[in-house]
């Protein structure tokens, strides 16, 4: 009768620990899902800003094209840029910033973009360009560079998760 009884406990533990075991393989592979979102969430919010940045440089780049025909002149080169200390939107193919909205951006054909029609994401994406300094010696009154600031923010799992990205952009000719 000894042995019997002995026999059941040693069941009821081996049955304890097979369920830890499959219990915690079970965590894993949750835990391993939910982090695989957030990260590919992550490397889409990454892009996204420097997307951001790169708006900005072709903004700049248009308006040194404008200069160079005559249309407007040399301390115009941070025009469309300046507008929105506050913040501001635009989409890949802007020529202009829009004060920000707090909107979010829409996915349509593999492009991620405010106007247009598409599937609306969790991403939203607020530029701010600060600091317009003059690094002429002697100042000639003219900004020759402005930080700029991405910062991408979305909603995933119940939390808020941001990526911001900055960079100096210069009037370089």
């Amino acid at each position: 009768m000894l042995s019997k009884s002995f026999t059941l406990i040693e069941v009821l533990v081996a049955t304890f620990v097979i369920t830890l075991g499959v219990a915690g393989g079970l965590v894993v592979v949750s835990q391993t899902t939910a982090f695989t979102q957030i990260t590919s969430s992550r490397l889409t919010a990454t892009y996204l800003a420097q997307e951001g940045i790169e708006i900005v440089k072709n903004i700049r780049d248009t308006n040194f094209l404008l200069i160079h025909r005559g249309l407007i002149t040399e301390d115009q080169w941070a025009q469309g840029l300046t507008v929105c200390g506050g913040g501001c939107e635009a989409d890949y193919n802007d020529l202009i910033l829009t004060p920000f909205a707090s909107r979010y951006l829409n996915i349509d054909a593999g492009f991620y973009q405010y106007s247009g029609s598409g599937v609306q994401t969790s991403f939203k994406r607020k530029i701010t360009i600060f600091d317009l300094l003059d690094l002429d010696d002697p100042p000639d009154e003219i900004p020759d560079q402005a930080k700029v600031l991405v910062e991408v923010s979305w909603e995933e799992r119940g939390r808020t998760h941001q990526v911001a990205a900055q960079e100096n952009v210069y009037k370089w000719w």
